[in-house]
């Protein structure tokens, strides 16, 4: 019996040290969240591949950009005061639903990052919504637009945070700048009255972008009980490049101007075959995402008297505080590649450092505390002006809201491209709107 109970004590005490053992163990191969001497994962889901692929490639390169300046201040500074180097993943979406899908899941699932930046297009960012509401990834948008991201019901859109003006706002701002610049031009051309009806028609992307452009027109113009009476409502199909048969039910209709829901991979060529092979001699106005070296260069001398929405550009700033600092970002870019950043690269680049000032604040990576931080930020504007000069997000929908302008193009015969001119609002215009000499309004008639 004394042996055995000896034996018994033994088998205990050994016990004991297995288990403590495996808990050490399993301690040290339980993942961290505090970020003293580690790294941060950004995801970066871009179209790198496919229609959307000029854009997708400007914001990677942007994300890039922002990524290498951090990392070379020290990196991310945290709230005990240490520092953190930032990681970037990229994540072609393909421009495509599926391959979005295959992104966002690789990047959450086998790369493990710790947030998500980027997406373009709407249809393709929330065709994968459900994978970041199952894995509660905090993601910043920075390119998708309709505000179906983050204010659809059908799933938990609570990580999603939209650092980009909606096709609410395209439709809305773009829409008084027809009624209070555009309409006053074309009567005064005309010599008409002042009630007589502006005429305007739509050519937008049959996706939730163009769609979304489409319901902000109309319903700016019920709204404000506007002199705007819509002549023609055209569709296509994400990716098409021929336009003219719609262009010429579009120029049937007699239209004062064409407002475009397209991206710069459509939006060119539509304007270039409405002038040059249907002769639709009218002003067209284009989405914010169309401010882009790219579409400058395609557009030609077919992009003259165009007109874009815009809240950054390669080629123009309004005078005030974000002018410096978005010099000096589109020279970094163009040192090292060649061209010219765009306003979808440059929300990406933004959003980057949205990311890492969110997890610098916290200190750590758990998911659902730099979620909070990201509800409760308030951090300085970087390159884009904002709303009160501040990048905030809005309590119900977690939108940012930015100052914005409108441009008009002018072609360079030396360059071979048009330039932009900030023609909307007047405290930030840096020239007046002009109907071009060939221009042509429409008639009832």
């Amino acid at each position: 019996m004394k042996y055995s109970a000896i034996l018994i004590v033994l088998l205990l005490v050994a016990a004991a040290l297995i288990a403590g053992c495996s808990q050490q163990q399993a301690a040290t191969q339980q993942p961290s969240t505090t970020l003293s001497q580690t790294v941060i994962k950004v995801g970066v889901i871009a179209s790198l591949t496919g229609p959307a692929s000029n854009v997708g490639t400007n914001m990677w390169q942007s994300a890039q950009v922002a990524a290498d300046k951090i990392n070379a201040d020290g990196g991310v500074t945290l709230k005990d005061g240490s520092k953190a180097q930032l990681k970037l993943i990229v994540g072609d979406d393909e421009s495509t639903q599926q391959g979005g899908q295959k992104a966002a899941t690789k990047l959450i699932t086998d790369d493990k990052v710790d947030i998500l930046v980027g997406g373009y297009s709407s249809a393709v960012t929330s065709a994968y919504e459900q994978t970041i509401a199952e894995y509660k990834v905090p993601y910043i948008v920075t390119g998708a637009s309709s505000p179906i991201i983050t204010h659809r019901t059908d799933i938990d859109t609570s990580y999603i945070f939209h650092h980009c003006p909606t096709t609410d706002t395209y439709g809305q701002y773009t829409t008084m700048f027809i009624d209070q610049v555009v309409r006053p031009a074309v009567n005064k051309k005309l010599g008409t009255s002042a009630d007589r009806p502006f005429r305007l028609a739509l050519l937008f992307q049959d996706t939730a972008f163009g769609k979304g452009i489409q319901t902000a027109v109309n319903d700016t113009i019920t709204k404000n009980k506007l002199n705007i009476q819509l002549v023609s409502q055209q569709s296509f199909r994400m990716g098409e490049s021929d336009f003219r048969t719609q262009l010429t039910a579009v120029k049937a209709s007699n239209p004062d101007a064409v407002y475009l829901g397209a991206f710069p991979n459509e939006g060119a060529p539509i304007i270039t075959q409405a002038r040059r092979d249907i002769g639709l001699n009218t002003i067209f106005l284009n989405a914010e995402n169309n401010d882009n070296a790219q579409f400058y260069k395609d557009i030609g001398q077919y992009g003259e008297g165009a007109v874009i929405e815009s809240r950054y550009s390669p080629y123009t700033a309004p005078a005030g505080a974000v002018a410096d600092a978005q010099n000096t970002f589109k020279q970094t870019y163009f040192t090292r590649f060649g061209t010219y950043p765009d306003m979808m690269g440059a929300s990406t680049y933004e959003g980057v450092f949205i990311a890492a000032k969110a997890i610098g604040n916290t200190g750590t990576t758990d998911k659902a505390t730099v979620r909070q931080a990201l509800v409760d930020l308030k951090m300085p504007q970087v390159i884009e002006a904002m709303h009160d000069k501040t990048i905030s997000f809005s309590p119900d929908f977690r939108e940012s809201t930015f100052d914005l302008w409108m441009e008009q193009l002018s072609y360079n015969a030396t360059l071979g491209e048009t330039r932009p001119g900030i023609v909307w609002p007047d405290n930030l215009k840096t020239t007046d709107f002009v109907l071009p000499s060939w221009y042509v309004a429409g008639s009832s008639s």
